[in-house]
C-alpha cells in the first residue's frame, strides 16, 4: 500500500494542505473541514483493520504519510502522527476486543486522538509524573494535570497515563467526562496551526474497563509508544528537511546575481549537496528502522528510534537554516515559507525527547549487556 498512500498524502498535501498554510498559521489553528477532510482521506486510519473503518495499512504507510504531508505543513504532519503513531497504535496493540469495537470506529471517522503522559514537572523525565489514578469500586478517580497535550484542543479521545501506586497506567478518557478540563491553547513559534494545551484532572471518573492494557503495566506500554512515536516524528522531520531543500533548490535555479542564476555558483550549489545527501542519509535511517522494528530486542528499539530521531532532527534544522540562507533577505520574510519551516524546525529536537535524551539513550544502551 505505501506507494499509493504516499501519491494520496502527496496529492492532499498539495491540494488540501498547501493553500491553507499561511493562515493556518496565523490564526493557529486547523480549519475544522480540513480535519475533517483528513478523515474521509483515510489518513486519521491508516493501520486500523477495514473492518474498523480504516485502511489496514502498516506502520511504514503511517510514515510514508507523515513524511509527504510534512513537506507542506509539519503541523498537519504532527496532527496525523499523534493520531496514527502514538494513539491508535498503542489501541491496536494493547487495547482488548470491546475496546477497539468502542474506539477504532471513531477515530477512523471524527474524534482526533491525544497522548497525554507529560506534566510540568515531569518532562524528559516523563515517569516522575505526580497525577494519580485511585480505585473507587469499579472506577478509578483521576487528579491531577497534564502540560504539554498535542492535538488536546481537536481531541475526542484522550490515552491519559496516571499513577497506580508505584507504578503508571494507561486510561482512555473521552472529552467531556466530568473533571476533566482542557486549558488554552500555548502560543508556540513553530507547528502553530498544531494545538497544544495543558490538562486539568479532577476527580476525572474513569470505568475500569477503560484502563488500556493491564493496570501497572503503563511504564511499559509509554515506552514502546514512544518508540513509535519518535519514528513518526522522525518522519515528520524528514519530510520537513525535503520541503526546505525543495524550496531553496526552487530559489537558486530562479534566482540570477551578477548575471548568472544563483544555482551556477559553488558557495550556493555545494550546502544544498551536502544537505541533499544528509537528508538521503536520514531517509534511510528512518526506513530500515521501521523495517527492521518488529524483529529487534527491547535494547536494539531504543537505540535505533532514538539515532532515528536524533538525525533526523538534526537534518531538519541544518535544512530550514540553509533554506532561509539560500534567499537572503526573502528567506527571513514570511513571504516564502522557508521561514516558516525555520520556526517548525527547532520543535524536532525538544519533543519526543530532547536531542540529549536521545544521546542519552544512545549510549546507555551502547554499553548495556545484550546490546
Amino acid at each position: 500500500m505505501t506507494g499509493d498512500l504516499r501519491a494520496t498524502a502527496r496529492e492532499f498535501a498539495r491540494t488540501k494542505v498547501a493553500p491553507l498554510v499561511a493562515e493556518m498559521d496565523r490564526a493557529a489553528a486547523y480549519p475544522p473541514t480540513l480535519v475533517k477532510e483528513l478523515f474521509e482521506a483515510g489518513l486519521m486510519g491508516i493501520e486500523v483493520p477495514t473492518s474498523y473503518g480504516g485502511l489496514g495499512g502498516q506502520l511504514v504507510d503511517v510514515i510514508a504519510a507523515i513524511e509527504e504531508l510534512s513537506q507542506v505543513d509539519p503541523a498537519v504532519g504532527v496532527l496525523v502522527d499523534v493520531q496514527n503513531a502514538l494513539v491508535t497504535s498503542v489501541l491496536l496493540r494493547h487495547g482488548s476486543g470491546d475496546q477497539r469495537r468502542r474506539f477504532l470506529p471513531r477515530l477512523t471517522a471524527n474524534a482526533v486522538g491525544a497522548f497525554a503522559i507529560s506534566e510540568t514537572g515531569a518532562g524528559s523525565d516523563a515517569f516522575a509524573m505526580s497525577t494519580t489514578a485511585t480505585r473507587d469500586g469499579a472506577d478509578y478517580l483521576l487528579d491531577g494535570a497534564k502540560a504539554w497535550t498535542t492535538n488536546a484542543a481537536e481531541a475526542g479521545l484522550f490515552l491519559i497515563f496516571a499513577r497506580t501506586g508505584a507504578a503508571l497506567t494507561a486510561f482512555l478518557v473521552e472529552r467531556g467526562t466530568p473533571g476533566l478540563s482542557i486549558g488554552p491553547r500555548h502560543d508556540k513559534l513553530g507547528i502553530r496551526a498544531s494545538s497544544t494545551c495543558d490538562l486539568t484532572l479532577t476527580g476525572v471518573r474513569v470505568p475500569a474497563a477503560n484502563v488500556l492494557g493491564r493496570q501497572d503495566a503503563g511504564g511499559e506500554l509509554a515506552v514502546e509508544a514512544l518508540n513509535i512515536g519518535k519514528l513518526g516524528i522522525a518522519a515528520q522531520l524528514v519530510g520537513l528537511a525535503q520541503g526546505a531543500l525543495d524550496v531553496a533548490v526552487a530559489h537558486a535555479r530562479s534566482r540570477t546575481q551578477f548575471g548568472r542564476r544563483i544555482a551556477e555558483f559553488q558557495g550556493v550549489r555545494f550546502p544544498l549537496a551536502r544537505l541533499a545527501a544528509e537528508l538521503a542519509a536520514a531517509r534511510a535511517l528512518l526506513y530500515q528502522t521501521v523495517e527492521d522494528l518488529p524483529g529487534m530486542s527491547a535494547v536494539a528499539r531504543l537505540r535505533a528510534t532514538a539515532m532515528a530521531k536524533l538525525v533526523a532532527s538534526d537534518v531538519a534544522e541544518s535544512a530550514a537554516s540553509t533554506a532561509v540562507e539560500t534567499l537572503g533577505g526573502i528567506g527571513f520574510t514570511s513571504q516564502r515559507p522557508a521561514e516558516k519551516l525555520y520556526r517548525d524546525a527547532k520543535i524536532g529536537k525538544i519533543y519526543e525527547g530532547t536531542s540529549n535524551i536521545q544521546l542519552r539513550t544512545i549510549s546507555a544502551t551502547l554499553f548495556s549487556e545484550g546490546s
